[in-house]
């Protein structure tokens, strides 16, 4: 074994937002070594630039002799060693961004997540890596996923990773949390809630999550960690991002108290553990070991992140935490956003995957018309490709076999190749599926719902609409009411201008011209506010012609816009009333919990 980078955390003023990092590397005798900051973090396609928050980088001797130091690219420093053993790194980190993937510290808990944390040699990632945590006065806790070094015990705040890339994979959360432990399959977790701060229900939360893992264990038939961390933090925020054995999970305290919050964090939970099995060991070639300086690009995040998106509410009612028609519900908004976005007709779903890096996560206000998300038509594939494959096995097989297959053969070291995964597909299927994969992930055709209706006996109903009076015109006593004219743009107040948000593509307001950033002054002939503006458009009937007056740049435009009827959602998916007690029996069986798994394997 290499000899490791020995980390050392402290934090002497944590309500600065800050962590100083003392790194004690091995030099191998070199007379200069090179140390790389990553770019990016795993799961989250985007280059971040993290370095960028490191400030007074020193190198000196274990005893205290400065050396020379020299940045050499936007993340790389060389340290020349004077042919020393070990040099010490000292910098500090500043982490103030709130979200799953970066680093937040405040007077109360710190989240650390690797890429931006540390520092490492740029040719030694196959070496260990050892943190130890110094707590602040007050925090009592500090925790991780990864295993502690040797002739240390677990809670002593040290920690060994393997290799750099399972310290990127192993957030560290440091504060005074509510602690809730269960087994699965004699296997601990551990339920980490920061912020309960009294209205977050902890231990109805633990017996939940409790629930999922039990789930999703006996989906796979596998447990493969040796534990798993949910790290769930209060923080009046929502977010989730998956690592090999733990995830960081954000949600506000109040959740507990609404039911499709609450609903809707259970189904998080869902689909960060079941990225364990797919995504973290199951996943893609591309996908690890890491470049975690450029970009690597795959096609098959719609395998990791939309199956993953199909599978979370599904195996959240079978575990018995939601009914048949909250999880109708969360299919059906998911067909709805991928129907009524203009870019399902411009971007094809092997695409969104492949252009992650420059567009899911960064979206802009055109992004609806030239874009989807791998997420939503991923997991309506998913939806649609398990109703065939049971339908081509008369129910013998699901897409649920699929990944038990997938899982045994391809989640080693390498990962699967596309033609794999689909070798595994057509398999289970006992049918060729190339035509219809071809179809969904590489071209805009519409995607076809009549198969996976019939086989489960579901229908789709317009979407049921609480304040559809208020939408459409009054009417008068003699008769219904008539609809209101639509133009179909976003707006917001801002500081009571009325300013254009988004436009999409195919809306009177796209054939109109009008563009965001435009400020709406005078609807007709007379001036609008934004608090008038609904009202006002209500007063106007599919088919007029209005006169908009914009306020562009400052320069006053006259835009002439015809006026069409909003279009009715249809896409809620319900159950037929008219259905055979076949396809009811095929329903049931596709909400059946997963059979209780016999010989679990074990890491």
């Amino acid at each position: 074994m290499q000899e490791p980078i020995v980390y050392t955390l402290r934090f002497p003023a944590p309500q600065a937002h800050s962590v100083e990092v003392e790194a004690t590397v091995p030099t191998g005798g070199r007379p200069a070594i090179e140390l790389m900051m990553a770019t990016w973090t795993p799961g989250s396609y985007m280059i971040r630039e993290y370095s960028r928050h490191l400030e007074a980088v020193t190198a000196a001797t274990v005893s205290g002799e400065a050396l020379p130091l020299e940045k050499t690219r936007k993340n790389r420093w060389r340290v020349t060693t004077g042919g020393a053993a070990q040099v010490t790194v000292r910098y500090r980190v500043y982490a103030r961004e709130l979200s799953v993937r970066t680093n937040f510290i405040d007077a109360s808990f710190a989240l650390l997540n690797g890429a931006p944390t540390f520092l490492t040699l740029a040719d030694g990632a196959e070496r260990p890596h050892d943190v130890q945590i110094v707590l602040p006065p007050g925090w009592k806790t500090a925790v991780c996923a990864l295993p502690p070094p040797p002739g240390f015990a677990e809670g002593e705040g040290r920690f060994r990773a393997a290799s750099f890339d399972a310290l990127v994979d192993a957030p560290i959360y440091a504060g005074t949390p509510a602690l809730y432990r269960f087994e699965v399959g004699g296997t601990p977790h551990l339920l980490v809630n920061e912020g309960e701060g009294g209205i977050w229900d902890g231990p109805r939360s633990a017996a939940d999550v409790e629930k999922i893992a039990r789930e999703l264990v006996a989906f796979w038939g596998v447990i493969p960690y040796p534990r798993f961390i949910f790290f769930n933090l209060l923080v009046e925020m929502d977010g989730g991002l998956e690592h090999r054995d733990s995830t960081v999970l954000m949600e506000s305290r109040w959740a507990t108290r609404r039911r499709k919050d609450y609903v809707d964090w259970l189904g998080l939970v869902s689909h960060e553990q079941f990225h364990a099995w797919s995504g973290k060991r199951l996943r893609p070639e591309a996908l690890g070991p890491f470049d975690y300086e450029n970009e690597v690009y795959t096609r098959d995040l719609w395998i990791v992140e939309g199956l993953t998106s199909y599978y979370d509410d599904v195996l959240l009612h079978r575990a018995g935490l939601s009914t048949q028609k909250e999880l109708l519900k969360a299919l059906s908004t998911d067909v709805e956003v991928l129907q009524t976005t203009p870019g399902r007709q411009a971007q094809t779903l092997a695409t969104s995957s492949f252009d992650a890096w420059i567009k899911y996560y960064r979206r802009d206000e055109n992004s609806p018309n030239t874009a989807i998300s791998y997420y939503v038509k991923g997991a309506v594939v998913g939806f649609l490709l398990d109703a065939r494959i049971r339908r081509a096995t008369d129910g013998r097989r699901s897409l649920d076999d699929v990944l038990r297959l997938a899982y045994r053969r391809f989640s080693g070291e390498r990962g699967f190749r596309s033609e794999e995964f689909r070798t595994a597909l057509h398999e289970v299927a006992g049918i060729d599926l190339s035509s219809w994969l071809d179809r969904a992930l590489f071209s805009n055709d519409e995607l076809d719902y009549t198969e996976a209706l019939a086989w489960y006996g579901l229908r789709f109903v317009e979407k049921e609409d609480e304040k559809k009076d208020e939408e459409e015109g009054n009417g008068d006593e003699a008769g219904p009411a008539a609809p209101a004219g639509w133009l179909g743009m976003e707006t917001e107040d801002r500081s009571g201008r009325l300013v254009v948000t988004e436009v999409r593509r195919g809306t009177p307001a796209y054939e109109a011209g009008l563009n965001v950033e435009d400020e709406i002054l005078g609807l007709g002939d007379y001036r609008v506010t934004p608090a008038q503006w609904k009202d006002r458009l209500k007063a106007y009937r599919p088919g007029e012609t209005v006169e908009l007056l914009v306020a562009r740049r400052d320069r006053l435009v006259r835009l002439g816009a015809t006026l069409q009827e909003k279009p009715k959602l249809r896409w809620r998916l319900a159950v037929d009333p008219e259905a055979t007690a076949e396809q009811k029996g095929h329903l049931a069986a596709w909400l059946a919990s997963s059979a209780p798994a016999q010989g679990l394997d074990k890491p």
